[in-house]
């Protein structure tokens, strides 16, 4: 169910603590790690702590909370100084979502070109 942790879910795991991620801000509803295959020398994945397969099911079940992803982005960004960033939603297979548990892609730290690859 929709909102509900799962227990198959990598991302549901690092939430409940089942897992270890490098966390770098925490709130009520999101956590903020650092990704394990950075891809900038920021990226952090911002996260909704209910389950919520993709950005659209979060946004159309829960605007707040995907709100708070957003907030949360820019309070990473904040922190690493960053002047110039991006902010990634991979929403479904075909765009690049690996983990089906909505979440933002904060990278930052190196220039990024257009249209990303």
């Amino acid at each position: 169910m929709s909102g509900e942790p799962q227990d198959d879910c990598l991302f549901c795991k690092i939430v409940a603590g089942h897992i270890p991620a490098t966390i770098v801000r925490e709130t009520d509803t999101t956590v903020a790690f650092r990704d394990i295959n950075p891809q900038a020398p920021t990226h952090v994945l911002v996260i909704p702590k209910a389950h919520y397969e993709t950005a659209a099911t979060l946004a159309a079940a829960e605007p707040a909370i995907a709100a708070d992803v957003l907030g949360e982005a820019q309070s990473v960004a904040d922190e690493d100084k960053l002047e110039s960033y991006r902010i990634v939603f991979n929403t479904g297979a075909g765009a690049g979502q690996t983990v089906f548990h909505a979440h933002a892609h904060v990278l930052g730290g190196r220039g990024l070109q257009w249209p990303p690859g």
